[in-house]
């Protein structure tokens, strides 16, 4: 009987110091777990970062992951989130000659606006929820994007 592999958001608070994401890293690699997103930032007036990991797994995977989270000394607390708010950015760079109102109607649709207008170049960002990030991808090809750039996801728990 094969396990269930599932999408699963894993936040980790570490203490703010080198080669604490080399050891995070590490450990996914060395056991073969893939990590599809991965966001680091400092917490603001405080000495610590928040990783937020983007995995898949079984529930089985997950629980090994977080394991051997708490085991590395810099990590301060590792959880898997249950009940999340989570979004992903992307900025997409569209040629000038491409409609400007139908990629803005676009964008207020996905929580997105144009923030930049070059003499070749209009660019976009959007931010929302992963799955509807994708979608706005897919929908705005017919724009013929010239770049995306995405972020990885953020996440808190409600």
């Amino acid at each position: 009987m094969t396990e269930i592999s599932e999408r699963r958001v894993i936040s980790v608070i570490v203490v703010n110091e080198s080669s604490v994401l080399s050891r995070i890293t590490d450990l996914f690699s060395a056991r073969g777990y893939n990590i599809t997103s991965l966001t680091v930032a400092p917490i603001p007036e405080s000495k610590y970062s928040r990783l937020t990991i983007v995995t898949s797994g079984s529930v089985r995977v997950i629980e090994q992951i977080t394991k051997q989270l708490h085991k590395l000394i810099p990590i301060f607390r590792v959880y898997e989130h249950a009940d999340l708010v989570e979004k992903e950015m992307a900025l997409i760079k569209f040629p000038v000659t491409e409609n400007i109102t139908e990629i803005s109607t676009l964008c207020d649709a996905y929580n997105g606006k144009i923030v930049n207008v070059g003499e070749n170049v209009i660019i976009v960002m959007v931010a929302d929820e992963p799955k509807r990030v994708e979608n706005f991808l897919k929908i705005i090809k017919r724009y013929n994007p010239k770049e995306i750039v995405k972020s990885g996801a953020v996440a808190l728990e409600r």
